[in-house]
């Protein structure tokens, strides 16, 4: 959420801000009701200092045994009108925070400027596709042929966008969380296992509510989500905190099960575990200064490309354009790995800095030493990485020719076999 004094103070800034992204937004409404707000303070304000002047009056004139009779009719009329003005302002300061709820974070200046990802930027790559001897397959044939991913079961047992991970892919897909758990906590990210059930109050501290609803599954009695991400419940691990500058820089990795209704992705990649209804995922999430959080980010993408790196996955790193930014973040790199199976790079992580604009919506703040108040920490996540596209990822670019997988060198001790056959 961004500050409404900031929003107030450059509004030809936000306003630019949100025409990049092409965005939609009701800018000159939320201007008019904080302009609405102050005029409003001013008033009860005045009216304030005119009831306690009137009050003394009355206090005289009482002692004096005079009649005060016009000023207590004053004084019921300014009252009245105060606790009118109270309950304008109470309305005013509801519509404020629910037009701030929807509106996106203000892009980093380094963003490129685009309208959806065909602009996004390519910043670096890593290894090279494979040159097959044979034709290689999509995983969800090679899948089928191994026996060890059942989309019909899945299907039979949930519906549409759910898998079945049998015998050795779901070893795999468990060896993977491992591995990326050990990488992760080997770099000092301090493992977390959180709720993935949450709370309304969690869900918009984070940036899901009001906002994307209709993305999210839901239970209604009592009312909890199913979290997207453990980026939801790992940054509200901090809500409404105030936290020392000394214990920042705060790192958290995590694996949790993710829940995505995929909303509006009607006929796309409607065949294997690309987009799935449930999926598993490790997480990493960052605290940090402000003075910091541009050095973080490229570290947690360094951090999350690394886990690429070690499996001998071909990756790109891009960055996101204004255009196909997320909601809450100000700067965003996408690691995209190489799928020869789909002769295309495809989404296996994103690593964003969101600034204070979750901080700002959860109230996670931090005090520095000597300084009196406080200021909102920056926070960071990315994926560490999407375990099922990982899966994805290995079967395409390990496949042999006689239907085989080899298992990437750095699996084998959590696999206990060098392939899938």
């Amino acid at each position: 959420m961004l500050d409404i004094r900031f929003v107030k103070e450059n509004t030809a800034l936000v306003k630019k801000a949100l025409e990049k992204r092409g965005y939609a937004f009701p800018l000159p409404e939320l201007i008019d009701t904080y302009d609405k707000r102050r005029a409003l303070l001013k008033e009860a304000e005045e009216l304030r200092n005119r009831r306690n002047v009137v009050s003394e009056d009355i206090g005289i004139l009482k002692k004096q045994q005079a009649d005060a009779t016009s000023q207590l009719a004053e004084m019921k009329t300014v009252s009245d009108r105060i606790k009118s003005l109270d309950e304008e302002l109470r309305l005013v300061d509801d519509k404020t925070k629910s037009l701030l709820l929807i509106m996106p974070n203000v892009p980093d200046d380094s963003v490129p400027v685009g309208e959806d990802e065909t602009e996004n930027a390519e910043i670096r790559k890593w290894g090279s596709p494979k040159d097959f001897e044979f034709q290689p397959l999509n995983h969800w044939d090679i899948a089928e042929m191994l026996d060890i991913i059942s989309f019909e079961q899945g299907s039979k047992i949930a519906g549409a966008r759910f898998s079945l991970m049998r015998g050795e892919g779901a070893k795999l897909e468990r060896s993977l969380m491992n591995f990326m758990l050990d990488q992760n906590t080997a770099k000092g990210y301090k493992e977390v296992f959180p709720p993935i059930l949450v709370n309304r109050e969690t869900m918009t501290g984070t940036g899901q509510l009001p906002k994307f609803e209709e993305e999210l599954f839901r239970i209604q009695d009592p009312e909890f989500y199913l979290i997207p991400t453990a980026e939801v419940p790992v940054t509200n691990i901090h809500r409404n905190d105030i936290l020392k500058e000394t214990d920042l820089p705060i790192y958290y990795t995590s694996y949790t099960p993710c829940f995505r209704r995929e909303a509006g992705s009607y006929g796309k990649d409607t065949r294997g575990l690309i987009r799935q209804h449930q999926f598993n995922k490790v997480e990493l999430v960052k605290f940090v200064a402000p003075e910091d959080s541009d050095d973080e980010l490229e570290k947690l993408t360094n951090d999350a490309e690394d886990i690429l790196q070690k499996l001998g996955l071909p990756y790109r790193v891009v960055a996101l354009c204004t255009g196909d930014l997320g909601f809450a973040a100000s700067k965003t790199y996408d690691l995209e790995v190489w799928l020869p199976g789909q002769n295309r790079y495809r989404e296996i992580s994103s690593c964003s800095n969101f600034t204070d604009f979750q901080a700002r919506r959860a109230g996670i703040r931090f005090r520095r030493e000597g300084k009196k108040g406080t200021e909102f920490v920056h926070t960071l996540n990315g994926s560490s990485l999407a375990i099922g596209r990982t899966v994805v990822a290995i079967l395409e670019n390990y496949q042999q020719k006689n239907g085989s997988v080899v298992i990437p060198e750095v699996l084998r001790p959590y696999m206990g076999i060098d392939k899938i056959s």
